[in-house]
């Protein structure tokens, strides 16, 4: 990593990009000193520490959401948003065909997600203001829509500056936030076991199996983001004139984690909706039958999670990856797959395929998900602020932004790195 950044520092335009990029983080960690107005932000950081899916957000928004700033939501209206493009895509075939339509089409959704973002951040700040609105110094209609306002425009500013990261600096714009909010927790991190150390909480022995957990994911991480099954593409050769046309080999790459962290998000909201609802209720029947059966870390609530995220790793990859269509322009093209027959036969087969890499990916995601719960009971209840999702994100977005500088060396007849 550190030769990959000397080498590219060293050519003119790749070394723009990364101060470009730079800047633009250092703009959004500023930002992240900017408290929003009429909040108790000590109550507040208490809650989001026995909350599940505050601390989620707390975890993607670099610990915004705990100190209440504009960047409160950071940007996972955009998150949502575009993952129900996604899903809308395969359920309308007006957006289908959008999708389909190459660059033109890929600006026209990108303007639509941008729309559903504000909108889905409109209605999160509302409902989350509203939630907690005993933690407001004074509550009024006034500072409600203050705090929605400011708290909104954050999201879009980061949106934006997201989006001119992806264009004019290195990697894409939202990964790179995320990654550069979730890297900031880490010292947080190592203050809070320190901290537990000191009172006696935690062994000397128990953080250093901790920090063997921990190598032990990483590796795991990145071996499964980096994993993939070829699957070998044979084309036939065709005479046009004079010239021979055809008879290469190629093959299709199918990664083992191809839906990344996403169903991880989503199974997240899902199992602590009821306890999000039950917050609007708190003195509810309902409260307290969310309190006593669907806690976060209890043993039913993370089987119900596990399950979500192996569904949703299966609901992802049919909405993204759709064998019956590749199966059709392998065909198209004259292509095969050694050993199978072009049509029908070649799409089960890439469908059996995906079907066994999904399970082994979703139970992979599902194990990397529960870290944080799994550990926390065996270090007897400790809070784990830097848990599987976190180094998942970090992972992959640092291999990413790899990759890419690799792929910018390359453009310029430089020697690649990964090889």
């Amino acid at each position: 990593m550190i030769s990959t950044l000397r080498d590219a520092w060293k050519i003119t335009s790749i070394r723009n990009k990364i101060i470009y990029t730079m800047i633009m983080l250092f703009i959004y960690r500023l930002g992240s000193f900017i408290p929003v107005p009429f909040i108790d932000t000590a109550q507040l950081a208490n809650l989001v520490n026995d909350n599940g899916i505050f601390g989620l957000f707390n975890i993607i928004s670099g610990g915004n959401f705990e100190k209440f700033t504009i960047f409160a939501m950071s940007i996972t209206p955009y998150i949502n948003a575009s993952i129900i493009m996604n899903l809308l895509a395969f359920a309308i075939p007006a957006l289908e065909n959008l999708q389909k339509e190459g660059e033109a089409g890929q600006k026209k959704i990108a303007q639509y997600t941008r729309y559903l973002t504000i909108v889905l951040a409109l209605i999160q700040a509302l409902g989350i203001t509203l939630s907690y609105g005993s933690l407001m110094t004074e509550r009024t209609s006034l500072n409600i829509f203050v705090i929605v306002l400011c708290i909104t425009a954050g999201t879009t500013f980061l949106m934006y500056l997201g989006d001119l990261i992806t264009e004019n600096g290195i990697g894409n714009g939202i990964s790179m936030i995320i990654f550069i909010s979730i890297v900031s927790r880490i010292p947080n991190s190592i203050v809070a076991l320190y901290e537990y150390v000191k009172v006696g909480t935690l062994s000397i022995i128990a953080v250093i199996g901790l920090i063997i957990a921990v190598i032990v994911a990483v590796v795991a991480v990145v071996a499964v983001n980096e994993g993939k099954r070829k699957i070998p593409v044979q084309y036939a050769k065709r005479v046009v004139g004079r010239k021979m046309y055809g008879g290469q080999s190629t093959h299709i790459p199918l990664k083992v984690n191809m839906s990344g962290v996403i169903p991880i998000i989503f199974a997240s909201s899902l199992t602590l909706f009821p306890a999000t609802i039950a917050n609007f209720f708190p003195t509810s029947a309902f409260a307290r039958w969310v309190a006593k059966y669907l806690a976060w870390g209890s043993v039913a609530t993370t089987i119900i999670y596990v399950l979500l995220i192996v569904a949703f790793t299966y609901f992802y990859n049919a909405v993204t990856f759709n064998p019956f269509d590749i199966a059709d322009n392998i065909k198209k093209q004259g292509g095969f797959i050694p050993g199978i027959r072009p049509g029908r036969p070649t799409s089960e087969y890439l469908s059996g395929i995906v079907n066994r890499i999904t399970l082994f990916g979703g139970l992979f995601l599902a194990a990397i998900a529960i870290i944080p719960v799994v550990v926390g009971r065996f270090v007897g209840g400790v809070q784990i602020q830097f848990g599987g999702t976190s180094l998942l994100i970090i992972v992959g977005v640092a291999l990413e932004i790899v990759q890419r500088l690799e792929s910018e060396m390359v453009m310029r007849n430089y020697e690649g790195f990964l090889k």
